[in-house]
């Protein structure tokens, strides 16, 4: 992921490089970091771009920071507030590149480099996706910014990537929703735990979960005596996922009962079959 995002950016920042002659770097890294010295910004810039070489990628986002608090009306100020971003995402400060990211949309909307702002802003929060058994606003947080980048920017180098990594947000929510059915499940409140798996179902039809969903429903309903709601949760998971492990144990649950769909007014299972 990371090697991604450095080509990306080295692909923005080539073209700079070209156009600033090297300068002697003595005196801008080595200094107090609480020391002000005023430099030009060649200085600064190169300086930042040495230290992204050397891997000091916090000492890199100082030097970009530096260059645009010193110069702010320079040509160089509005690329350095995106690399300082890029600086703080290597050192996976993740939060201090959003804010500078947040700042960049915000400033320069038009910006040339504005697609890769809001695919580098996505990053931060699609690195930082925990495992489903913590809060999973990070994973909105990171399926709403990759969302953002494939509709603003269809056409981007981004755009695709951005897509794949939709696939693994989504899932992820369907998996939180999972891990909460099944609390539910063991500790019998049997609603709770329809009201999520229903929820897998509804929202995340794409995802490798549903298939254990409909199965989870079936147990509930026949742990709750509604007979023909498992019968029509079993259906539909025969219907979608005939050759499933888990539609062989719904049809060892339900052995010996008719497993065609049960017509039951009303029923959302029974919508969702037709």
């Amino acid at each position: 992921m990371a090697g991604r995002a450095w080509s990306e950016f080295r692909g923005i920042a080539c073209g700079i490089v070209l156009m600033i002659a090297p300068l002697s770097l003595a005196g801008c890294g080595g200094e107090d970091e609480n020391t002000y010295k005023e430099a030009s910004v060649e200085e600064l810039y190169n300086a930042g771009m040495d230290s992204l070489a050397a891997g000091s990628y916090k000492q890199a986002a100082k030097n970009f920071e530096e260059l645009d608090r010193q110069h702010p009306y320079s040509v160089w100020a509005t690329k350095a507030q995106i690399m300082a971003a890029f600086a703080y995402y290597q050192a996976n400060k993740y939060d201090d590149a959003v804010i500078a990211l947040d700042r960049f949309i915000q400033l320069h909307p038009g910006h040339r480099d504005i697609a890769y702002a809001y695919y580098l802003r996505a990053l931060c929060y699609y690195e930082q996706i925990q495992d489903v058994g913590r809060d999973q606003r990070i994973t909105e947080q990171a399926l709403q910014g990759l969302a953002d980048v494939a509709s603003r920017f269809p056409e981007s180098p981004y755009a695709r990537d951005a897509r794949l990594k939709v696939d693994l947000a989504v899932d992820h929510l369907a998996g939180k929703e999972m891990e909460i059915g099944r609390y539910y499940q063991r500790q019998h409140q049997y609603i709770a735990a329809i009201n999520r798996y229903r929820t897998t179902i509804d929202r995340f039809q794409t995802t490798t979960h549903v298939a254990e969903a409909l199965h989870r429903l079936v147990e509930c309903y026949l742990a709750l005596g509604v007979q023909d709601e498992a019968q029509m949760a079993a259906a539909v998971l025969g219907h979608n996922y005939p050759g499933s492990d888990w539609y062989a144990e719904s049809y060892y649950l339900l052995k010996g009962e008719d497993l065609r769909p049960a017509r039951k007014q009303g029923s959302w299972l029974e919508r969702l079959f037709r």
